[in-house]
């Protein structure tokens, strides 16, 4: 497959060939959202917590007699029907982490990587370096690429510069190439990356290194 790559003009420098094997994976529907639902469970910290009607504090005597009162039978302060009583079925602290098997990670994250090739949400910048940290010749490179909706900016490796122009722009989100997961790729409209970061990408997940 062959690809476009811009210079941060939004020029046309040059064609360049991408990996079939991590950029044209056919889309597989139930491994994606395996993979987007077990990322979002594992950021979870699981730390609700409420306290049952045994742990609330409150007297265990019998608020008043069982008959002929007129009125229904209490036994406790502390149930969960009065105020300031025990939560009935209330949320405890647990772990809500879920596995998935490594293959199946991998192939999530290129399924996502191909959606984007093929819905032509995918860029590939020549490269990408700014002499200082300056928010407005960002948001110039963004226009001039036609970027006009939220995009995930993917480097080979971090560069602080660009991190901090970047960084003030709604929905512009900055990550290095290997840290690329299938939440941040499907949230956001425009993938836009360096060409040496798709070189490390095949490198990283192209079917032969699995």
């Amino acid at each position: 497959m062959q690809i476009a790559v811009y210079n941060i003009a939004g020029e046309v420098v040059k064609n360049i060939d991408i990996s079939d094997e991590v950029f044209a994976e056919p889309f597989n529907n139930a491994v994606v959202h395996q993979a987007v639902v077990r990322q979002l469970a594992n950021t979870r910290q699981g730390t609700a917590s409420t306290k049952g009607r045994s742990e609330v504090t409150g007297s265990k005597q019998k608020m008043y007699r069982q008959k002929h009162t007129g009125r229904a039978r209490a036994g406790s302060i502390r149930s969960p029907l009065r105020r300031g009583g025990g939560v009935t079925f209330g949320p405890k602290p647990r772990d809500y982490r879920q596995d998935m098997p490594k293959k199946m990670r991998r192939l999530a994250l290129r399924c996502v990587l191909s959606a984007k090739a093929v819905d032509k949400e995918l860029m590939v910048l020549d490269e990408l370096k700014l002499d200082e940290p300056k928010t407005k010749e960002m948001a110039g490179i963004l226009k001039a690429l036609g970027i006009e909706a939220s995009a995930l900016i993917a480097t080979s490796e971090p560069a602080e510069n660009m991190i901090k122009s970047a960084r003030n722009l709604p929905g512009i989100k900055t990550t290095p190439a290997r840290l690329l997961n299938v939440v941040d790729v499907t949230s956001h409209k425009v993938l836009l990356l360096t060409e040496t970061a798709v070189r490390q990408i095949e490198q990283l997940w192209g079917k032969e290194a699995a």
